[in-house]
């Protein structure tokens, strides 16, 4: 199971919680990141076929913050929060497509629903199913 290698926790360790944002694409290219394009906002490494998601800083409010598990509806991986977006982008994701520049623009800009993952030990006692 794949998320149990992300996070090594137990799947029912999770609430999924669903969210509906707008989700864009961004490649590791200087004018689209900064001086140093393979390094997210937590330090971490980025490498093309990596899934990652960028999420704006509203989002991680919600408990979508480093490494969280995210599912896309319409895609069949796992992504992590690895990377944060400008701070006036609100209820939006960027997903990673490492150096590949037409396949990001052939995503564009959609809606999608995603769901992410919280600890249920992170959430409050009163807020667990």
């Amino acid at each position: 199971m794949l998320l149990l290698s992300c996070k090594k926790e137990r799947l029912d360790s999770y609430v999924w919680k669903e969210l509906h944002v707008k989700a864009t694409a961004y490649n590791s290219i200087i004018y689209q990141t900064n001086s140093k394009p393979f390094i997210a906002a937590w330090g971490d490494t980025l490498q093309p076929g990596m899934k990652v998601i960028a999420v704006s800083n509203d989002l991680l409010k919600l408990g979508l913050k480093h490494n969280t598990p995210v599912k896309i509806k319409g895609l069949d991986s796992i992504y992590l929060v690895k990377d944060k977006m400008h701070s006036r982008k609100r209820k939006q994701i960027d997903i990673y497509m490492g150096t590949d520049l037409r396949k990001a623009r052939k995503w564009g800009i959609k809606k999608v629903k995603i769901y992410y993952a919280i600890l249920k030990s992170e959430l409050p006692k009163d807020s667990i199913p």
